[in-house]
């Protein structure tokens, strides 16, 4: 068994399927905004989402795969239109937000037992996920797993998203992990398999319904292609 386990969230843990591009969230958004003194219509502000989104993207300063807090977004949608949100209004905006996207949220089979039996095993368990904490942070807690996890790292509070190694090595460095007793788990071989393996970890691959599309032959430690994560705990518990 390996000593610290480093798990990507959607896609491995969570299955999670959202929509953006419903035109309810945005008929919806624009009269949440408008209940706070900020008219907007819902083209308009569909519009003003996407362009402050690519301009916080592109403002990143020779970072690849950048990230950023998603509440900026809905900050400044408020201040274009002269109104000054509190935090808990910019809170309740982002979460509105979310639950409108979202059409399926729960944990694939197994996930709660192996996490239960790595625990039992006194064994450290990170999660590393490309997510918005402002979202992902309440969904870890609805789904009843935020007590397995020893330190969670967000790429929207890291301003940085995996395949790039920084967000691995502010993981690494900030529990001196020893690469060699590490093992990564993650459903995208681009983004978690990768660069996990180049900076020496072990590394499992789970071809999961929300992985995308494999073009290269698989380098992994240990693989499950049919996405059964009740395979898992056989693979790395020996």
């Amino acid at each position: 068994m390996y000593n610290n386990y480093i798990f990507d969230l959607y896609g491995t843990l969570v299955d999670i399927n959202t929509n953006e591009e419903k035109p309810l969230i945005w008929d919806k958004l624009s009269l949440f905004y408008s209940y706070n003194n900020a008219q907007y219509e819902n083209f308009e502000i569909k519009k003003k989402y996407n362009e402050l989104i690519k301009k916080h993207i592109s403002g990143a300063n020779n970072v690849e795969h950048p990230d950023f807090p998603i509440e900026y977004i809905f900050e400044e949608l408020y201040l274009l239109k002269n109104v000054s949100p509190t935090e808990e209004l910019i809170k309740n905006t982002s979460h509105f937000f979310r639950i409108l996207s979202i059409d399926k949220l729960n944990l694939y089979n197994g996930v709660v037992e192996l996490l239960e039996v790595l625990k039992l095993n006194n064994k450290r368990i990170y999660l590393l996920t490309n997510a918005q904490k402002i979202f992902t942070s309440y969904e870890i807690n609805l789904l009843g797993l935020t007590s397995y996890f020893d330190d969670i790292l967000y790429s929207s509070e890291s301003k940085v998203c995996k395949p790039n190694k920084m967000f691995y090595n502010e993981l690494i460095n900030k529990h001196d992990l020893n690469v060699n007793e590490t093992i990564m788990i993650g459903n995208d071989y681009f983004c978690d398999i990768e660069p996990a393996l180049d900076l020496g970890l072990d590394t499992l691959y789970i071809h999961s319904n929300l992985s995308p599309d494999l073009k290269n032959p698989i380098k992994s430690t240990y693989k499950i292609l049919d996405g059964n994560f009740l395979n898992v705990k056989s693979l790395i518990l020996k």
